[in-house]
This record gives structure tokens, sequence and C-alpha cells, in this order.
């Protein structure tokens, strides 16, 4: 049996006022990590988007699959998840749903790369809805570096958080 959320959600769960994202939180760091490209992740990784393409399973320099690096998300972090740094932020995650993600491909990823990733907030704006009052659209960007100090992608991640409960 499942029991309620506790401390934070309970609170935002029985708060029905409207609640907005300050804008301030624009250039605010997110974190980084790092990831070493293996051959071996990228075949699991072509194998579970049912990609048969020969070239991710080649001996050497397998490129990676272009959204491999969104695995990475996925590992647990010595600084807690990302989930926690949103709530940090003054986010309702009670409110707040994944709303898109788009990938610039600046240079190839392959086998026996190491990555590092920075991620910032570059950007907030609102819209108004319909039911849930005014949305606030939160924009991440990641940029990952390889070990040759090469900028090679840059994930942007959109979240929206509704302003109050939908009606």
């Amino acid at each position: 049996m499942l029991s309620a959320p506790r401390g934070a959600y309970r609170a935002a769960a029985k708060n029905q006022e409207e609640t907005m994202v300050d804008k301030s939180i624009v250039g605010t760091e997110m974190g980084g990590g790092s990831m070493v490209v293996e051959r071996g992740k990228i075949m699991e990784f072509a194998r579970a988007i049912l990609d048969d393409n020969p070239v991710y399973f080649q001996e050497n320099g397998a490129p990676a699959p272009l959204t491999f690096t969104m695995a990475g998300a996925h590992w647990p972090s010595g600084s807690g998840g990302g989930g926690a740094k949103l709530a940090d932020l003054g986010l309702d995650l009670l409110r707040v749903l994944h709303a898109g993600q788009e990938y610039e491909y600046l240079g190839e990823i392959k086998a026996g790369d190491s990555l590092t990733s920075r991620a910032v907030i570059s950007d907030v704006s609102e819209k108004e809805g319909k039911r849930g009052g005014t949305m606030t659209f939160i924009t991440s960007e990641t940029t990952f570096t390889n070990q040759r100090g090469d900028d090679v992608l840059k994930a942007r991640t959109i979240l929206v958080q509704t302003s109050k409960a939908a009606s």
C-alpha cells in the first residue's frame, strides 16, 4: 500500500493557491557530472532503442546514438537528484511536467570519450493557461564537453509549472 506524500509534497497538495516561479533563477547552476562513453553501453543503448545499425556494434570508435547522453540522467549523482535541485529553486514539483527536449549536436560523441556536463537554467517564460492559471516554462541547458575541451552537445530540457491546481 502506498502512503501519502510527506513534507513539502503534502503541504503543496493542500495548498491550492497560485504559485509563481521567480524569474531570477535564470543563470542558476544546476550542477553537472561526468561519464565515460563505453562501447558496451553504446551497444546496450542501441539495442534498447531497437536500432540494429552495425556502426553501433563495431570494435573501435563506435559513435554514440543521438540521445545516448540521456542515459546519464538515470545514474545516481553524489549531489542528489534533479528533483531536489528543482525544489530548491522554489518549484512546486506537484505542478511540474516535462514539456520538451531539444538537442543541438556540435560534434561527434564516440566510444572512449570522456564527457563532462554542466547544466544551467537558461530561460523562464510564461503563458496563460485555460484551467491551471499561468503556465511557467523553465528551460535548462546542459552542455557536454569531451576530454579535448570541445563542446559536443547542448541538451535543452523544458519544464512547465502551472500556477494553480487545474480545475
